[in-house]
């Protein structure tokens, strides 16, 4: 697990399930921490004697001007499309959301690298302008080998 993609997966996924219970989100940044940090392995079969936690923690705003949060700890990422763990997502102090998927798992992974949101870039009402872009905070400790 890799923790830029668990914070752009929930990022994009968090905000699709916020607006679906009708929180009008203007933006949410995302940033993510895996136990243990590194990456699993790329082996194409499952490890279960390994199983590593992201622990997720999103703060944003509704165009109202209300505080989001989404917070939580993640088991899995697939592919972009979506993540499992235990979530929560607020709206000042209300819970709005609370989930273990965020994200359609089934959903066929997309070609094409980062998917942009949908809106337009174009003014007209309905909050319908460009949205802000995905910025994902990635901190990396290295620690010097010398003799």
């Amino acid at each position: 697990m890799n923790s830029a993609s668990v914070a752009l997966t929930t990022d994009r996924a968090g905000t699709g399930a916020l607006e679906r219970k009708g929180v009008d989100v203007q933006w949410l940044n995302c940033t993510a921490e895996v136990e243990g940090g590194g990456t699993t392995p790329s082996s194409a079969s499952p490890s279960a004697s390994v199983r590593q936690v992201a622990h997720v923690d999103c703060r944003g705003r509704t165009a109202g001007g209300k505080d989001v949060t989404l917070a939580g700890k993640v088991t899995k990422e697939v592919n972009g499309l979506c993540v499992r763990g235990d979530l929560t997502g607020k709206v000042g102090d209300r819970t709005v959301l609370r989930a273990d998927v965020l994200g359609n798992c089934d959903a066929a992974p997309s070609t094409g690298g980062v998917t942009r949101p949908t809106g337009g870039a174009g003014g007209g009402s309905g909050g319908g302008g460009a949205r802000p872009t995905v910025t994902v905070t990635v901190t990396v400790t290295e620690y010097a080998q010398g003799k």
